[in-house]
């Protein structure tokens, strides 16, 4: 078996290990993607409010937010492939114990646990691949990486809804055994033994990190549904006094479960921030795209979900290429090609009209995964390329929490926008008149302009591409 002090593999070993992790992780996105479709059969099966009902997909993503840093840390620790194998075992079985559910409530716990599996496996995945891979070859073995998260979002809608029709809900969770079964033996077969830095699980560490982000995307969520209530205040409260605990403990620890002495590298820093923001636009167009294909055009969930897989698709071309030219040319321009294309398609959604076509939004939202392709692959390619191997497992998950940060954040920001420019009223009605459908796009204009914005100071932030900390390979 492969170690941290015997990674030199041939081109067909770094193969297996690719696809091994693409196999495993590609769960993950499908089955965050394929929830969000099946929601009003379980708020029917269970007869239960939609409010109960909306915690089936906010605690999986809450939980997976929450607990990145720690497991990615674990991994440095303890071995990549024991962190990957620990959590796709953890997912299988809470797929298989979600499946059997008797009722919302065991649902939800459920699906807490199996967000703590989704956690380990997907803090790890970059920190594997960039210890296997030369960096001749790591943006497009990244890019390769990428189609399985763009696939997994591309089929959930689809495949989960297909499987609630034709054989019930439950099969949308139990699918996940023999599949997640499968992978944990090619994983146990091909996955190498390689670690960072030894040394001691940082406990303190994990519970400011998990108070910190938890008490973060639960006051966004809740902003953005309720607006600025006390329980939103005292949860923002709540993540500042914990963000400044964790700091001071990181600091002031021998061995932190984050050493801060990683954002000393530019080339890391800022294409962390680069990578939140990207991820904030992209969600301010998919949370936004299905209310205007619902409401404006009318159409039936299973159309949406077509038209929205326009997006992924394109990803999952680009993403491989964009990758496989990082490695010749380098990323900052491709970085910044791909946030500034991404924030014209985002204006060309906001030309959209009431007369507009289906085949107008899919072309635009085309455009904007071709942006999204151009940019993440070789965003995350500089990014781990110049971090040290001890640090490559926290490294990992700090960019995995930048996407999962900037898709609450992109969520929050698209709403409190709509909210400021249409009125209750309008928001509250599934289907709108002439008039309430011009308000009712004005003001995702509006959203769809901040998103603009918040793309283009990523294309700005890309540009900052100094010398850090050398790779220690």
């Amino acid at each position: 078996m492969l170690t941290d002090q015997d990674i030199n593999l041939s081109s067909t070993q770094r193969f297996q290990i690719l696809f091994s992790i693409m196999f495993g992780i590609i769960m993950a996105p499908i089955d965050a993607s394929m929830v969000n479709v099946i929601l009003p059969t379980l708020t029917e099966v269970f007869s239960t409010e939609i409010a109960l009902a909306q915690w089936v997909p906010m605690i999986y993503l809450l939980i997976i937010s929450s607990l990145l840093l720690f497991f990615g840390r674990l991994g440095d620790i303890w071995g990549y492939k024991q962190v990957f194998m620990c959590g796709l075992g953890c997912f299988v079985a809470a797929s298989g114990l979600c499946g059997l559910s008797p009722n919302i409530q065991w649902l939800i716990a459920f699906r807490a646990a199996q967000g703590v599996g989704a956690a380990m496996m997907m803090a790890v995945p970059l920190a594997m691949i960039t210890a296997c891979f030369p960096s001749d070859a790591l943006g497009r073995a990244l890019g390769t990486y990428s189609v399985s998260i763009s696939a997994g979002l591309a089929i959930g809608p689809s495949f989960g809804g297909a499987l609630a029709s034709w054989l019930g809900w439950r099969v949308a969770f139990l699918i996940n055994v023999p599949i997640g079964l499968a992978a944990l033996l090619v994983a146990q077969k091909v996955l190498p033994n390689v670690k960072g830095e030894p040394g001691k699980n940082d406990y303190w560490g994990a519970f400011l990190s998990f108070v910190c982000l938890f008490s973060l995307l639960m006051g966004i969520n809740r902003a953005q549904s309720s607006g600025v209530t006390t329980a939103t205040l005292a949860l923002l409260v709540t993540f500042a006094a914990a963000g400044t605990a964790f700091f001071l403990v990181e600091k002031n620890m021998a061995q932190p479960m984050l050493d801060f002495d990683l954002f000393k590298n530019m080339t890391f820093a800022f294409g962390s921030i680069s990578a939140l923001l990207n991820f904030m636009a992209q969600y301010v167009v998919i949370f936004l795209t299905p209310f205007y294909l619902q409401r404006v055009f009318a159409l039936p969930p299973e159309k949406v979900g077509l038209i929205m897989t326009a997006f992924p698709l394109a990803v999952m071309v680009v993403a491989p290429l964009s990758g496989w030219l990082s490695d010749r040319i380098g990323s900052r321009l491709l970085c910044c090609l791909g946030s500034l294309v991404c924030a014209g398609a985002m204006m060309l959604l906001a030309g959209l009209r009431p007369s507009s076509g289906s085949l107008d939004v899919a072309l635009r939202l085309a455009l904007f995964g071709v942006g999204t392709g151009i940019f993440q692959s070789p965003n995350t390619s500089a990014a781990m390329g110049g971090v040290p191997r001890p640090h490559l497992g926290v490294a990992s998950a700090v960019l995995s929490e930048m996407r999962n940060v900037g898709m609450v954040m992109g969520i929050g920001l698209a709403g409190l926008v709509l909210h400021l420019f249409v009125s209750e009223e309008v928001l509250s009605k599934y289907l709108l008149s002439t008039s309430e459908a011009g308000d009712f796009m004005r003001g995702i204009d509006q959203a769809l302009f901040a998103g603009a914005v918040v793309a283009v100071i990523g294309a700005i932030t890309s540009l900052t591409n100094r010398p850090g900390i050398a790779r220690k390979v």
